[in-house]
């Protein structure tokens, strides 16, 4: 049975590739997670050194939603850095983490003007290059510090994206993950803590959603388990998904040169994810949960 066919599903999943654009490795691992696995929905990286590889293939395979993968902060910036001060080095490179990045936008450090100057101009790349972004996202989340969300639901609006990502983390047995990755605690609860940040900070972002168009899933999953994501936690998932439509953030990819020369932490860990996407024991649990499967498109 089509996983996205199944009769009277109360259940939505929205299986989101991050990173569409950072290697042709990644790209190809996309698209695979697509044709034979799970993956519905993928948010492209307008600076990514792989950008017209990922048009390519999206135009290929159309089946797959696209939407559009904010980054400020990593690579070049595709607007003119003179106005865009405070974001970048003087080579002209993105020099913030999100964590600096969330402390100067609450300083006044950076101005929201800047911000919107380069989320225009990556939406935009999209768009010329043939693109209708089914959504809007961000690289590391930085769209849901209020000061940027708040530019990027004028710019959705502006033209014409009907979704945004809009987190209200769930995690799926929590004490599983972490018993069998002990070594690991501190990061699981790193990413723990930053899922309930985000969490919190769209809590207060939804009133103000609501009064537009722009539509988003009610949960997410991935934030919590990034990098430890495989067949199993998958399946752990699925088994605890809420009635309404949840989002699973995912990063699927297979390294090489140029994803090692890339300043991401997640090397061999994206191989496991596409692993965990392709597993036939992934989509039986999907179907035994009676979930369907939708992209950002099909958001009511």
């Amino acid at each position: 049975m089509n996983l996205e066919e199944l009769p009277g599903a109360c259940k939505k999943l929205i299986v989101n590739a991050d990173d569409f654009g950072l290697t042709e490795k990644v790209n190809q691992a996309i698209i695979k997670g697509h044709q034979q696995g799970i993956i519905t929905s993928t948010s492209l990286l307008a600076n990514g050194i792989a950008f017209d590889s990922a048009v390519a293939l999206a135009k290929q395979f159309t089946s797959l939603g696209v939407g559009v993968h904010i980054n400020l902060t990593e690579g070049v910036p595709l607007s003119a850095p003179l106005g865009l001060q405070g974001l970048v080095n003087p080579a002209g490179s993105f020099r913030l983490k999100p964590v600096p990045l969330a402390r100067c936008l609450l300083s006044g450090a950076i101005k929201p003007s800047s911000l919107e100057v380069e989320m225009r101009a990556q939406i935009e790349r999209l768009l010329a290059a043939g693109i209708r972004p089914t959504h809007v996202d961000s690289h590391k989340h930085i769209h849901l510090f209020p000061a940027i969300f708040r530019v990027l639901m004028k710019l959705a609006v502006e033209y014409g994206i009907n979704g945004i990502r809009c987190v209200r983390e769930r995690v799926a047995h929590l004490n599983c993950l972490i018993r069998r990755h002990r070594g690991s605690f501190p990061r699981i609860l790193k990413q723990y803590s930053v899922g309930f940040t985000l969490s919190l900070l769209c809590k207060f972002q939804r009133p103000r959603l609501r009064r537009t168009r722009l539509r988003f899933p009610a949960y997410c999953f991935g934030i919590t388990p990034t990098g430890f994501l495989d067949s199993r936690h998958f399946q752990e998932i699925f088994q605890c998904l809420p009635e309404g439509t949840t989002e699973l953030i995912c990063h699927p990819g297979t390294v090489d040169e140029d994803l090692q020369r890339t300043p991401t932490r997640l090397l061999e860990q994206r191989e496991r994810e596409l692993q965990g996407i392709l597993a036939i024991e992934t989509k039986e649990t999907l179907v035994r949960q009676g979930i369907r499967l939708i992209s950002y498109a099909g958001l009511d």
